[in-house]
């Protein structure tokens, strides 16, 4: 088989076009793993009730840090071999692909095992109301204990992003998102031969559901000669291409560590506020995760077809790809914002019919919605210097408008009695804006164009 048909030419023709047509499996893709996040919540909100539902939100901003710890090794591997791919250097392309895996493996192991030991200690860090605090730590124990696949399932993702396939993950992603649907009313409610399991049952059915996927996905590409098959005798510890992955992945790691942790630190502020406030809180985000897929998936398409331009110095596409993104992202994230503010109460009752959190839970879409123009135009700008593999500048901007804006802020807004968890909401949204300013203002200086990451003794 030529390997070269797994590779897809992102440079040429319409960029608009390029970006419609890779985005959107990406978008269905995004849309059913939000889906499949919130499955759990629609089933425990509506049959456990606030604390269950309390329990797993709490757990939400863990699995998030956790998660974004291997972030880093996923976007130098799309960077890498997006770039290697607009190069047309196939071997290049095999090798990252092999060494990216190899590193997954490991980390993904060793956080596994790190945050069963310490979730406990991480929920009362966080100040996890201690009526939940032992529902939550069963959810997030069993999520854990499937993490290595969840991260297998991201990196093959992430890798087939490179090769300018977003088609094919988003059929894994479909077989997750249906398993999930079906297993969770068995496994938390006790159906048929099924124990009742309340809110582990929620927990165990992402993990089966998550690892069918990822075993699945293997076999499904080794049976296909993918570039990205398995080949244990090929997983090799490369300590050039590892070093050219920490140069692009530990920037974009720390970054996410730094908004996983912000969470963290925002989310110990209203788990302050009492169970409603912490449960009303988790049904607004669970609705943020689908309104920002949109953007979410456009910033993921601007960063591979980046990628794949750069290698194959085709710097001006670059610039056609950032404006009609930019475009379709505010277009769409308008029109969310337009449905949040008008009908909140419609979509926050998918979650639950108590009135108390359905009143906490609009005034709290009402004003993150606020949001959603400036995050999805992060999105883009945040997008291109990954592309470029300029990783770093992100990276302050977050640290910036996170701890310096964002924490300190919402401390203070939420103490001054006429605000209360609103100075929260309030302080959420103006990090945001300054941080999409300082991405706008970093990407007009042009400096990202100045990186190189591939360099012509690569080819």
């Amino acid at each position: 088989m030529n390997s070269n048909t797994n590779l897809r030419d992102l440079t040429q023709g319409s960029m608009l076009k390029q970006i419609i047509s890779f985005s959107l499996p990406m978008l269905i893709g995004n849309l059913l793993q939000a889906l499949y996040n919130t499955v759990d919540s629609i089933w425990v909100g509506n049959f456990l009730g606030p604390e269950a539902l309390g329990a797993v939100s709490v757990s939400s901003p863990i699995i998030f840090f956790l998660n974004s710890m291997i972030i880093g090794i996923t976007t130098a591997a799309t960077v890498l071999i997006a770039q290697y791919t607009g190069a047309k250097d196939v071997k290049m392309v095999k090798k990252t692909i092999n060494n990216t895996l190899l590193l997954i493996c490991v980390s993904g192991i060793v956080i596994s095992i790190t945050g069963i030991f310490f979730s406990k200690d991480l929920l009362k860090l966080i100040n996890a109301p201690a009526a939940i605090i032992s529902m939550a730590s069963t959810y997030l124990n069993i999520f854990l204990a499937g993490l290595v696949f969840m991260f297998g399932y991201n990196a093959a993702s992430a890798i087939l992003r490179g090769l300018g396939d977003s088609r094919t993950p988003l059929i894994f992603l479909s077989i997750a998102t249906v398993l999930n649907i079906i297993l969770d009313p068995f496994l938390i409610l006790g159906i048929g031969p099924f124990p009742r399991m309340e809110v582990a049952g929620a927990a165990l059915a992402t993990t089966i559901a998550i690892s069918i996927s990822f075993f699945t996905s293997i076999w499904y590409l080794n049976k296909k000669g993918h570039l990205l098959s398995i080949n244990f005798k090929e997983f090799k510890f490369d300590k050039e291409l590892t070093l050219k992955t920490i140069k692009i992945g530990l920037p974009a790691g720390l970054q996410m560590s730094a908004v996983s942790l912000g969470a963290l630190a925002v989310n110990s502020i209203i788990n302050t506020f009492g169970v409603d406030i912490v449960a009303s809180f988790g049904m607004a985000s669970r609705l943020e995760q689908f309104s920002m897929m949109p953007s979410q998936s456009i910033g993921m398409a601007t960063s591979a077809i980046t990628g794949q331009n750069i290698g194959a110095h085709k710097e001006e596409n670059v610039k056609e790809t950032v404006k009609w993104s930019t475009i379709l992202a505010i277009i769409i994230s308008a029109t969310i914002t337009l449905i949040a503010q008008l009908n909140p109460r419609l979509l926050l009752g998918l979650f639950t019919n108590d009135q108390k959190l359905l009143a906490l839970g609009e005034n709290n879409l009402r004003i993150l919605s606020l949001s959603y123009i400036p995050y999805s135009m992060m999105f883009i700008t945040n997008g291109v210097l990954r592309g470029a593999g300029d990783t770093l500048p992100t990276l302050i901007f977050s640290l910036t408008n996170l701890w310096l804006i964002r924490v300190p802020l919402a401390k203070y807004l939420s103490s001054l009695p006429q605000l209360g968890a609103d100075g929260i909401w309030i302080a959420i949204v103006i990090s945001i804006t300054i941080g999409m300013l300082l991405s706008r203002i970093y990407y007009a200086s042009g400096r990202w164009k100045r990186k190189k990451i591939i360099e012509h003794s690569d080819w």
